[in-house]
């Protein structure tokens, strides 16, 4: 009878320490090196170097990225530091995530408006030159 007990003993705390095991394997396994931050876009303006990005800083202010069109190329030599999705027709306001990995900058997706008469869409003036802008652009450093 001791034997029995002993082993049915034995049973019960083996069935009761297998799912705090599993969870700990299943954590371990599930982090990601990567990280994001979802910005809400004012306005994007198209230019022929990239994509000018106005977006909110804190409650009152603005700010602005540069956003080369390299990165968003598809092909061979495509940095992969960019991708666009295109939002259909909704209430679906556009904003940007940028994605870290291990702390510093990884990739950038863009999160657009389809239709390029909505509100969210800018133009540049002809007379503005922002090319330097586009220039030797490695990293994405927001402000907030």
């Amino acid at each position: 009878m001791k034997k029995i007990l002993f082993i049915i003993t034995i049973g019960i705390a083996v069935v009761m320490v297998m799912p705090v095991i599993a969870q700990e394997e299943e954590d371990s396994g599930s982090k990601s090196p990567y990280y994001y931050v979802n910005v809400p876009i004012e306005r994007i303006y198209p230019h022929r170097k990239g994509y000018v990005v106005s977006y909110r800083k804190g409650f009152t202010g603005l700010a602005t990225t540069y956003l080369p069109v390299e990165w968003f190329a598809a092909g061979v030599g495509n940095s992969g530091k960019g991708d666009i999705v295109l939002l259909g027709p909704g209430s679906a306001w556009p904003y940007l995530t940028v994605f870290y990995k291990d702390g510093a900058f990884s990739h950038v997706r863009l999160y657009v408006r389809q239709e390029r008469g909505h509100e969210s869409w800018g133009n540049i003036p002809l007379t503005v030159n922002l090319d330097e802008r586009f220039e030797n652009v490695e990293d994405l450093k927001l402000e907030f």
